[in-house]
């Protein structure tokens, strides 16, 4: 074991790509994505302004949207040069304030401020028809008060009136609608999953050996695996725990419960990883076969964990695959423990959702074995021949 694990250290050292996989291609990845999202919530999000009315009432309302710190509206002439606008993704809303607006509200008729926002910006077009909304509605609701209380009304009723039942919004695990809390680990972890891959079957594909062009297997397969998964598994957990101190001890991310739990969950997620990659290996036996399918199956990890997208409301196809990805069975513990503070006991329960991927094994063999049957001494030759050539 000690000269396989020699062995696979040589050959690392004489592979820059594999070696800058292992080492600081990972930690590039990880500060490039936590700088993106490193503001943590829009600022200054450009919506199209249309206003119809030009009284007192509609630029009133103007002045109510741009003191939305998430707004930043901008004037347009008439609702056609808006809606190119949002075509060309110059804003990512619009609001139109109708003709007549004033004289509406004055007479007690009921007008129709018209918004519009992108949906293909997912989280964009949720923030902003929130914030669009609540700004618009405090400016009606200054306007009512000021009608009611030209009529006679006294402040006790207006209050009533206006508002019979009071709403309290308290986010319980993302209190600032912070991205960083929101987005980042769940896309640090994809993006790891993705590193964890490529790593493992660029270390496979050095152990193919063609003959007659067909690729084999040497006979000490299960050996060399096992040294693998022994070599490239704390390399890795390295990355994941790196990922975990940075959001949760110095950015200061909450995390109501213990990191080390998570850490073997992670190691979990990276088992599962080996057996469901060596199943692919094992099949294809064809380096960019194997690194381009491996690479299609967990490229798009982000959008089965069920971070953006409720699981539930996902194709039944969508579902199942959510289940061969080791990266979604892994943010279930991750936000149990970072959000409710889970303990052991309920992470080790989590874990054995991994236990699918056991059945994997004796797959593994079986194509292990079929892939080994080649006649020795062609393969001595062969063996012995790309040693020459090396």
């Amino acid at each position: 074991m000690r000269q396989l694990i020699k062995r696979e250290l040589k050959s690392v050292w004489h592979s820059p790509w594999q070696l800058a996989l292992m080492s600081y291609i990972p930690l590039i990845g990880v500060l490039a994505l936590w700088w993106l999202f490193s503001a943590g919530l829009p600022r200054q999000l450009p919506v199209a302004l249309v206003d119809l009315d030009n009284s007192q009432i509609s630029r009133m309302l103007s002045r109510q949207l741009s003191a939305n710190s998430v707004i930043a509206p901008q004037s347009f002439a008439n609702e056609a040069l808006a809606i190119d606008a949002m075509r060309q993704t110059k804003v990512y809303a619009m609001v139109v304030l109708p003709y007549q607006l004033k004289k509406d509200l004055l007479t007690g008729h009921q007008p129709t401020i018209d918004i519009r926002y992108n949906s293909q910006f997912l989280l964009v077009g949720k923030l902003l028809s929130s914030q669009l909304q609540l700004s618009l509605a405090e400016g009606l609701t200054q306007i009512g008060q000021q009608r009611l209380l030209l009529n006679g009304a006294t402040k006790a009723t207006v209050d009533v009136s206006l508002t019979p039942i009071t709403n309290q919004t308290t986010a319980l695990f993302n209190r600032n609608n912070n991205y960083v809390g929101f987005l980042v680990p769940p896309i640090l972890i994809a993006l790891w999953q993705l590193l964890s891959m490529l790593v493992f079957v660029n270390s496979l594909n050095k152990e193919l050996i063609l003959l007659q062009d067909r690729y084999y297997l040497p006979s000490n397969i299960g050996a060399l695996v096992v040294t693998k998964i022994l070599f490239y598994s704390p390399i890795m957990l390295l990355h994941g725990g790196f990922i975990l101190l940075w959001l949760y001890h110095y950015l200061g991310l909450p995390a109501a419960g213990g990191l080390i739990d998570l850490v073997l969950a992670q190691l979990a997620m990276l088992l599962a990883l080996w057996l469901l990659v060596l199943v692919i290996f094992m099949a294809m036996r064809d380096g960019a076969r194997t690194v381009s399918f491996c690479t299609a199956l967990f490229a798009p990890a982000f959008a089965f964990m069920g971070i953006t997208f409720p699981v539930n409301d996902m194709p039944e196809l969508a579902q199942w695959w959510r289940l061969v990805m080791p990266s979604s069975h892994y943010i279930d513990s991750h936000v149990s423990v970072i959000s409710y503070g889970a303990q052991l006991p309920q992470v080790l329960t989590q874990v054995s959702s991994y236990w699918g991927f056991l059945l994997l094994l004796p797959i593994i063999v079986l194509l292990a074995h079929k892939a080994k049957q080649v006649p020795r001494s062609e393969l001595a030759v062969t063996t012995a021949g790309q040693e020459v050539n090396q």
